[in-house]
C-alpha cells in the first residue's frame, strides 16, 4: 500500500513537472510551434480519457524516434521505437495509449495482426465426462510474443487475448522432469497441490520430458529455408533479424549436410540448391543478397520448398523446411482452409516443418500456428537475436531432430476421487477421446530434449456427489471397481519417426503425488498460468482479481531463486505492474 501511494504521489509530482517545463517551452516557441502543441496535446489528452488515462510513454522520447526506424531489440536491451500494437482475429483493437497515439500520427503503421479467438476449456463432470484427449503442443511463440508487446509498452487490459495460449506460455520454460527410462521415449512426471488461483480446486501439473541429444550427435540434415522476402519483410525486425539469426545457425552446420534456400515474394525464386553445409560463407551470402519487396504468395512457396527438400532428401536423416515469416500471405492461397489442406498434404511427405515468426504490425499470428500444427510442426516468434540463439542453436536438437510424431495424450480421471477437471490451455488442441486410438488423426511432434507440461484444475469427490442417476447408463460409483488411490490414468499414444502405427503408454497417477510442499517447478508452472489467465482477464481466475495476481505472482517470484529464462519473467511482471500504478490505485481508494 505504501508503495503505491509514493508511486501515485510521485507520478503526481512528475506530471507537474512536465507541464511546467511544457509552459516554459510554450512561451519560448513561435505562434506556429505554440499552437501545433496545443493541439497534439489537445489530442493526447482525448485519447488518454478514452483509454483510462494509462498513459505510460516518454511522448518526447517517442515523438523524436519514426516508426520508420523501428528496430529489433536483443536480451534486455530493447529499443524504444518499436511500439505498434497488436489485434485479435476479430479485429479486436489493443486499448494501450501506444495504439491510439500512432493510430493517429503514424497511418503508414496501420496494425492488421491477427490472432484466433480462445474459446477456454470449462469444468467437466468426471462421471459423464472422464476422458480428456488433446495433442501435445511443444510451440512457444506466445511467450516470446508476449515479451514484444510488454517492451511495446502493454499494460494490463491491452493484450490481444488470443495471443496468450497458457501451453505455449508455459513450455517456454525448462523443468526438472524425469529423464525417459532405457528403452524408453518419455519421462512423465506428475504433482498435484494447491491451485493459486481457485480455493476450491487442487492443481495437476503433468510433465512429459524426451532425452535430450547432443548437437555432435545429430542425424545428417536436409534442410530448406523458405524465407518470406516480400515487401512486408523490409523493417528491421524481419527479413534484417532473418539474416543476422542464420549467421548464428550456418556454423553449425557440417560437410554432409545440405542446405536450400527458397524465397518468396510475388513469385518464388531458389537462391541455393544442395549447398554442402560447411559452405558457410556461400551460404550467408546467399542469405544477405536477399531483399524485400513485391507481395506474398506463400503458397507457391511452400510447394517449391517442399520439392526442394524431396530432391535432396535423406534417409534417416533430419528432412525439415524451415518457414521464416511474417505471415501476411496475400497472393494465391491466402484462406486458412487452403493453406491447411496445402500443407497437410505437403507433410505427407515425410519432411517435418518449423515456422519462425518475425515481425509486427501485419503479423499473422494465425497462419504461422496453422502451418505448424497441421505440417508436422513447430512454431516459435523470433523477437531478438537472443531468442533466435536460443530456438535454433541452444535447442537446436529439439527444434530440428524428431523423436516421436503424432504424439496425443488421454487422461481418464477416477470419479471417485475427482469430481470435476478442467485442462487449462491447449483449446486449439484438444481432441474427440475417440480420436486418441485413430492413427489418421493428427497428435503433434516432439524433438529431442522437448517437454510439454500439463496442467489440470481438479475439484476433489466427495460421497454425496459422486453418484448421478441416469436412465439409461448405471453411474453409480463403486469404491471396489475404482481405485481410491489413483487421481487419473495418464496414456500418451505416439508414433516413431520412421512409423506409421501408434504405440501406447499408460502412466497411473496416485494419492503419492500429492503434496502440501510442491518444488519450485510446480510452484514456477503455476505462476506462469496464473500470469497468463491474469492478462486476458479470463473468468477461470476466481478467487482474485487480475492485477492483484500479476503483484502477488512478482512477490512470489521476487523470494525464488531464477534462471535467466525465469528472471525475465519476472521483470516483464514487474514491467506491468510499473506500467499501471496509476491505472490500479483507484482500487486501494
Amino acid at each position: 500500500m505504501k508503495k503505491r501511494i509514493v508511486c501515485v504521489l510521485l507520478s503526481i509530482m512528475i506530471s507537474a513537472s512536465m507541464l511546467m517545463g511544457c509552459g516554459a517551452s510554450d512561451k519560448a516557441a513561435s505562434t506556429a510551434e505554440a499552437t501545433e502543441s496545443e493541439m497534439t496535446s489537445s489530442s493526447k489528452e482525448s485519447k488518454k480519457e478514452k483509454n483510462g488515462n494509462k498513459d505510460h510513454v516518454d511522448m518526447a522520447e517517442v515523438e523524436s524516434e519514426p516508426m520508420a526506424d523501428a528496430g529489433y531489440y536483443e536480451g534486455a536491451d530493447y529499443e524504444a521505437a518499436a511500439f505498434a500494437p497488436s489485434s485479435a482475429s476479430e479485429k479486436h483493437s489493443s486499448n494501450s495509449y501506444y495504439d491510439s497515439y500512432y493510430e493517429e500520427y503514424y497511418p503508414d503503421h496501420y496494425n492488421t495482426e491477427e490472432y484466433s479467438g480462445i474459446n477456454e476449456n470449462g469444468f467437466s463432470d468426471a462421471v459423464k465426462n472422464p476422458l480428456s484427449t488433446f495433442a501435445a503442443d511443444v510451440d512457444t511463440a506466445s511467450y516470446s510474443n508476449f515479451r514484444r508487446f510488454v517492451m511495446q509498452g502493454y499494460g494490463l487490459g491491452d493484450f490481444p487475448s488470443g495471443s496468450l495460449r497458457t501451453e505455449e506460455m508455459v513450455n517456454y520454460f525448462k523443468y526438472d522432469y524425469a529423464e525417459p527410462k532405457r528403452g524408453e521415449i518419455f519421462g512423465v512426471d506428475a504433482t498435484i497441490s494447491e491451485c493459486p488461483w481457485n480455493e476450491e480446486a487442487k492443481l495437476m501439473i503433468l510433465g512429459i520430458n524426451t532425452k535430450d541429444m547432443k548437437k555432435d550427435s545429430m542425424p545428417d540434415s536436409n534442410i530448406v529455408f523458405l524465407v518470406d522476402v516480400s515487401g512486408s519483410m523490409s523493417d528491421s525486425n524481419k527479413l534484417p533479424l532473418i539474416k543476422e539469426s542464420m549467421e548464428l545457425l550456418v556454423e553449425n552446420f557440417d560437410k554432409d549436410d545440405r542446405i536450400s534456400i527458397v524465397t518468396y515474394a510475388s513469385g518464388t525464386e531458389v537462391k541455393l540448391e544442395g549447398a554442402s553445409g560447411d559452405e558457410h560463407k556461400k551460404i550467408l551470402r546467399a542469405f544477405n543478397r536477399l531483399n524485400a519487396s513485391g507481395s506474398t504468395n506463400g503458397g507457391e512457396g511452400i510447394k517449391l520448398a517442399y520439392e526442394l527438400a524431396e530432391e535432396n532428401f535423406i534417409k534417416d536423416g533430419v528432412n525439415r523446411v524451415i518457414i521464416c515469416s511474417d505471415g501476411d500471405f496475400n497472393v494465391g492461397l491466402t484462406s486458412q482452409s487452403e493453406l491447411e489442406d496445402l500443407i497437410s498434404k505437403e507433410k505427407e511427405s515425410g519432411i517435418y516443418l518449423s515456422v519462425l515468426g518475425f515481425g509486427m504490425y501485419n503479423y499473422s499470428d494465425t497462419t504461422m500456428e496453422t502451418l505448424a500444427d497441421k505440417g508436422n510442426g513447430n512454431y516459435a516468434y523470433i523477437d531478438t537475436l537472443s531468442e533466435a540463439k536460443k530456438v535454433l542453436v541452444d535447442e537446436m536438437t529439439s527444434t530440428f531432430v524428431t523423436v516421436a510424431k503424432d504424439v496425443k495424450f488421454q487422461v481418464e480421471f477416477n470419479p471417485a476421487m475427482v469430481r470435476e477437471y478442467r485442462l487449462v490451455g491447449y483449446e486449439n488442441r484438444g481432441l474427440a477421446s475417440e480420436d486418441f486410438t485413430d492413427d489418421l488423426k493428427d497428435g503433434g511432434e516432439m524433438g529431442a530434449g522437448h517437454q510439454v507440461t500439463a496442467i489440470y484444475e481438479i475439484v476433489l469427490s466427495d460421497d454425496k456427489n459422486s453418484d448421478t442417476d441416469l436412465k439409461y447408463q448405471d453411474t453409480k460409483i463403486s469404491k471396489k471397481g475404482n481405485k481410491k488411490d489413483e487421481y487419473c490414468t495418464l496414456s500418451i499414444a505416439y508414433k516413431e519417426y520412421d512409423k506409421d502405427r501408434s504405440e501406447y503408454k499408460e502412466y497411473p497417477i496416485g494419492a503419492d503425488n500429492y503434496t502440501k510442499r510442491p518444488d519450485d517447478d510446480f510452484i514456477f508452472a503455476s505462476l506462469v498460468a496464473e500470469a497468463s489467465l491474469a492478462l486476458r482477464n479470463s473468468e477461470y481466475l476466481v478467487d482474485v482479481e487480475s492485477y492483484e495476481a500479476i503483484e502477488d505472482i512478482t512477490e512470489t517470484l521476487e523470494d525464488m531463486d531464477l534462471d535467466e529464462y525465469r528472471e525475465e519473467f519476472y521483470d516483464l511482471l514487474t514491467e506491468i505492474t510499473d506500467q499501471n500504478y496509476g491505472y490500479d490505485y483507484y482500487y486501494y481508494e
